[in-house]
């Protein structure tokens, strides 16, 4: 059995142009990794009207419970002009003691970290009592129809257990070992569409216009005081993201305004009953002005919170004894992967430093990702005492 060393592993994944969906050949190398450490393997290519196929990989070394799982995702964010990067984000370089290229930070330098943490571990535990699996997604970055969703169906479907679950994503704000996430607020996005009567704007009586009632649904769900928050979560919170008035003339009032928002909510709530809690408010404005609406919501996944258990703080022990850091167990940021992944089994996240991901030239310390893969090894060394 080979031992697998995480930068170069970082660095092997990097040179993917794995853009999501796209999986330009990643799955079946990591595949391969895998296989060298005994994983059974199994490429799972899911498929759906209307979205790409997207290739994904679940791996578990043996047989037995319990089932500790890793979860990442090998798609990435686009790189925008290659021109404005100091390196070819494809072809990852080292800097001042950093790894660069798209995919360093969000979240391929991680997925290295747990593999060559895996073969660490198996190499000095050879007949450990447990199974470790990787559940490895080509869609988190995009749709995320066709990826985690679809695997952990398909795990349902199999009857396979996993007992804990720990997502790679880079949870850090600044410094390695700040924040674990132990849950995330659910997400909802509404696209409004307000109408009226179109007619001439001197003689508004003739007609409807739309904007009066779009800006006053708008003013009362802005101010809308959904919560004040509770101990793991932020109050929610509403943000108007577009206002749309597709008008070309200055002197006709428009038959239609549009208008997007979203909501971050905390479990305080679900997305249904904020969906009919605003419903009452558009049907309630359009009636009093005499105007019609339709409504769209997507709903990107609802909000969960993972009740810190002994996992939970002997993760923390680890964290803060490797990196002189308590971790502060948080539920702030966006939507991730363990939004499927909590329906079949407990977790958490932690993984590196956030600051660069998505950005140019995203980056990760080398020492960062060494501290990484000691405290994914810890992690399972413990787990599986």
């Amino acid at each position: 059995m080979q031992k697998i060393n995480e930068l170069q592993l970082a660095k092997e994944l990097i040179r993917f142009p794995t853009v999501t969906p796209l999986d330009a050949g990643v799955m079946k190398f990591l595949e391969k990794k895998l296989k060298t450490l005994g994983f059974k393997t199994k490429i799972l290519e899911f498929k759906e009207k209307g979205f790409k196929p997207v290739k994904n990989l679940y791996a578990r070394l043996g047989s037995k419970g319990p089932n500790f799982c890793y979860a990442g995702h090998l798609d990435v964010v686009p790189p925008g002009n290659i021109k404005d990067w100091t390196v070819n984000p494809f072809k990852p370089s080292i800097k001042k003691g950093h790894l660069i290229g798209r995919g360093a930070n969000d979240m391929k330098s991680s997925i290295a970290a747990f593999v060559s943490a895996v073969s660490n571990f198996v190499l000095k535990n050879r007949k450990f009592s447990g199974s470790i699996s990787l559940l490895i997604t080509g869609d988190e970055e995009g749709d995320a129809i066709n990826g985690t969703k679809k695997v952990v169906e398909y795990l349902k479907r199999k009857k396979e257990k996993i007992n804990f679950c720990l997502v790679g994503e880079p949870t850090n704000p600044n410094k390695l070992g700040e924040m674990i996430k132990i849950g995330r607020r659910g997400s909802i996005n509404g696209k409004l569409k307000v109408i009226g009567e179109n007619c001439h704007v001197a003689y508004p009586h003739r007609g409807n216009n739309p904007s009066t009632s779009l800006v006053r649904i708008l003013n009362e769900i802005k101010n809308l005081q959904f919560d004040k928050g509770n101990k793991h979560f932020q109050a929610t919170n509403l943000e108007v993201t577009k206002i749309t008035i597709d008008n070309n003339a200055d002197n006709i009032i428009p038959r239609i305004a549009e208008a997007s928002f979203n909501i971050r909510f905390n479990n305080m709530h679900s997305s249904s009953s904020l969906k009919r809690k605003l419903n009452k408010i558009f049907k309630k404005i359009c009636k009093k002005n005499k105007s019609k609406y339709e409504i769209k919501y997507r709903v990107s996944g609802e909000s969960f919170l993972s009740k810190p258990d002994k996992t939970t703080f002997m993760i923390q022990k680890i964290i803060e004894k490797i990196t002189k850091i308590k971790p502060k167990l948080s539920t702030t940021g966006g939507t991730s992967d363990l939004r499927f992944i909590r329906k079949i089994s407990p977790g958490l996240e932690f993984g590196l430093v956030g600051r660069t991901m998505h950005k140019l030239d995203e980056a990760v310390s080398l020492k960062d990702l060494k501290n990484l893969t000691l405290i994914y090894q810890n992690i399972l060394q413990n787990y599986f005492k």
